[in-house]
């Protein structure tokens, strides 16, 4: 079993290396969060895990989300500029000040539209985009309906 294990970590790392561009960095807006990107042919796979929840409209919670996004990647006239759209999903777990009934498990789903510009000469990504979300799955008295906007600041490799 730990053999098979091996194995499928070796094949999910040596398949993110071989990808033409990865990136990793920030994703700073309503919160933070550590973001990571690889590509997939031409589009790209967005994963983020942080504090940062789309759906999060109320004070005095405490939080930890993961949230991925497929990303369609499409160039514009400006070398370097492009943007991007595609659908994602969130998940995270809550705790509030307010009591057992404002705590529990989300899981959303939503999509993702942005711009992104990749510097020349130098390994920096810079993106500004929007992310709305609907949690299907949500604590008591919790807001299903939200989004984020943020700024990501990634190095590329």
């Amino acid at each position: 079993m730990k053999k098979l294990l091996l194995v499928i970590v070796a094949v999910i790392g040596l398949s993110f290396a071989a990808n033409a561009q990865n990136a990793i960095g920030l994703r700073l807006g309503y919160g933070n969060e550590i973001s990571y990107q690889t590509a997939m042919g031409s589009n790209r796979l967005e994963i983020d895990l942080g504090s940062l929840d789309a759906l999060l409209y109320h004070y005095n919670w405490n939080f930890l989300s993961l949230t991925g996004t497929y990303q369609w990647t499409f160039g514009l006239p400006v070398d370097g500029l492009g943007w991007y759209v595609g659908p994602g999903i969130m998940g995270g777990f809550y705790l509030s000040e307010y009591g057992e009934d404002y705590r529990g498990l989300s899981i959303g789903i939503g999509g993702i539209i942005g711009l992104d510009y990749q510097f020349k000469g130098i390994p920096l990504q810079l993106s500004v985009d929007a992310r709305p979300m609907y949690a299907v799955v949500h604590p008591k008295y919790f807001n299903p309906v939200g989004y984020s906007a943020a700024l990501g600041v990634r190095y590329t490799f």
